[in-house]
């Protein structure tokens, strides 16, 4: 079976290892995202994607709007492949790409489908507090993620897994999936099944202000969002930015989802059920743990923080580099 590969983050990069050592396909070339200037230097990095590609020696196309890019659409007609597979590509594809291959553009995407459709399924998973994700794959079609689905695998959330965690696992669940997904569309073993859509969510883009944290909502929520928007969600402290990159809930509801060496942290802290303070106030310091700080419903433990201009941090560490007091207050 011949494929051409459509991806650009890491995410995708299992999905094309997977292709590449596989003896029944051939990868004929790789579409990927243009390369982006990143880090101080400023410089034009190459999406992982093409990185992988590059030691393989395959094509490499890098359209800036491929629904436009003639030269690219001409490429990708006389391949005459067998598939086009798409995995976190980041463009969409027009109905001339989709009608090109053999069995169509197979897309291997982030969620369970109808659910969270569109660019972030992943991390608006975590964000909303869902218990449970997975990988879906489906043939596209010209809308946002509305083609018909082919096969599912699923997996739980943990309390503490973040988009990156979470992220990794997907991927490799991805590829595996659609190592079966291709093998079975061959063999003609699947029956496509249209989505319900008046069961559709969607994940949208990530907005800056979706970082900001909000030390009035309940503890959970914040720490949904730390965990769905990781590393990027912050608060202010002393005038200063400060980004929240780990949390912890203080709930007895959520205490028995953590791993035994929270847990055993946690007992440490005093009972503070009866202490009653503002959002966002440092209630407590904890030797060995940090600070615990009151939100608009719960207690909620910074486990790891990033000042601005430094390195990322253990809570006990920000503490005793701050020097940070009891009765201090996060958030504007």
């Amino acid at each position: 079976m011949k494929i051409v590969f459509f991806g650009t983050p890491e995410f995708a990069v299992p999905t094309l290892e997977k292709l590449l050592n596989h003896p029944k396909y051939e990868v004929l070339a790789v579409v990927t995202q243009p390369d982006k200037r990143r880090g101080r230097g400023n410089k034009l990095t190459p999406s992982p994607v093409k990185t992988l590609a590059i030691t393989h020696n395959l094509a490499v196309w890098q359209p800036e709007k491929i629904k436009k890019d003639t030269d690219t659409l001409t490429k990708l007609q006389n391949l005459a492949a067998d598939v086009f597979v798409v995995v976190a590509y980041g463009q969409i594809l027009s109905q001339k790409i989709l009608n090109m291959p053999k069995f169509g553009c197979i897309n291997v995407h982030g969620s369970i489908l109808p659910q969270y459709r569109g660019a972030a399924p992943i991390q608006w998973c975590i964000h909303k507090g869902e218990k449970e994700t997975g990988i879906t794959t489906m043939l596209m079609d010209a809308g946002m993620d509305t083609g018909d689905m082919l096969l599912k695998a699923n997996t739980p959330i943990k309390l503490l897994d973040n988009a990156q965690i979470l992220g990794d696992q997907l991927a490799v669940i991805g590829a595996d999936l659609l190592l079966e997904t291709l093998s079975k569309l061959e063999n003609q073993e699947i029956k496509p099944i249209p989505q319900d859509n008046s069961q559709a969510t969607y994940a949208s883009l990530i907005q800056k202000e979706d970082y900001n944290l909000d030390w009035s909502k309940p503890a959970v929520e914040i720490h949904n969002q730390v965990r769905g928007f990781y590393p990027h969600c912050v608060t202010t402290f002393r005038q200063q930015q400060l980004k929240v990159t780990a949390t912890v809930p203080l709930d007895p509801a959520y205490t028995q989802e953590l791993p035994k060496e929270i847990q055993d942290k946690i007992n440490k802290i005093p009972d503070l059920s009866t202490v009653s303070t503002q959002p966002g106030e440092v209630i407590n310091i904890t030797k060995g743990i940090g600070a615990i700080v009151q939100t608009g419903s719960g207690l909620l433990w910074l486990r790891e923080v990033q000042p601005i201009g430094k390195r990322l941090q253990s809570g006990w560490d920000f503490v005793n580099g701050t020097r940070l007091t009891v009765g201090e207050v996060m958030g504007n």
